[in-house]
């Protein structure tokens, strides 16, 4: 029973949960497992769209503090975000699922160019549409893409897969007397500082009411679990 009455939903996936426990790349196994845990919720009669980040391949700011100008490391960064888009794509795909890439920057050789009403309408007809390219500008974190992504797309909520079970007062895998919270108000994730998604992607979601999940991606079947309101997750809202 979807408790959440959630029917679009735009799943976040780190580029750091696509490499499992590699230092850097990807995983293929755990790409695997995550588009498994996509197809179960596809298979639901879901209407899905993701956006992917490119940590795993290339982090801008971390080579920005390097001395590399940071519009062009960011720059880098979101396309290492399509890499990762494609990855998800083929393999999808090869399990049956339909699937569209769509970039913010144009690359119309291997995906379509970012358009609202045509992704709006890959859902419909029940295709997954994969976000690539962050927003096309520098100085934004995909999670402030995968924000405003969901809020063009009219989602019902921002699912945000992570290594952990939920947020937490500090990282679980430091400290393991860490509070875990079921609930948290947009107010408390920011005034805390809770490091769940940065300020400007949890303000966006505050002002216009979409709900963020967050739970374990690593978890088999979690995703599907989550959106039915089962299983362990914190709920921003």
């Amino acid at each position: 029973m979807n408790k959440h009455k959630f029917k679009r939903i735009l799943l976040k996936v780190s580029g750091e949960a696509l490499m499992g426990d590699l230092p850097f790349g990807l995983d293929l196994k755990t790409v695997k497992a995550i588009c498994e845990n996509i197809k179960h919720v596809h298979e639901q009669d879901y209407e899905l769209c993701l956006v992917v980040g490119g940590g795993n391949i290339f982090r801008g700011v971390s080579v920005a503090a390097e001395g590399m100008e940071r519009a062009s490391a960011d720059y880098m960064g979101m396309l290492a975000t399509v890499i990762n888009a494609l990855s998800l794509q083929n393999c999808l795909e090869s399990m049956g699922v339909p699937t569209r890439v769509q970039s913010a920057i144009p690359m119309t050789t291997i995906c379509e160019p970012y358009a609202r009403r045509r992704a709006v309408r890959h859902m419909e007809k029940k295709r997954i549409v994969i976000f690539a390219g962050g927003t096309g500008s520098p100085f934004f974190t995909t999670d402030t893409t995968a924000t405003l992504r969901a809020i063009e797309m009219n989602c019902d909520a921002v699912f945000k897969g992570t290594g952990v079970d939920g947020v937490y007062s500090e990282d679980p895998r430091k400290n393991p007397n860490a509070t875990r919270y079921d609930h948290l108000s947009y107010k408390e994730v920011i005034t805390k500082d809770l490091k769940v998604m940065d300020t400007s992607a949890i303000t966006m979601a505050r002002d216009n009411h979409i709900p963020i999940v967050v739970f374990s991606i690593k978890e088999p079947d979690a995703f599907s679990r989550v959106a039915a309101g089962e299983g362990k997750y914190t709920i921003i809202s």
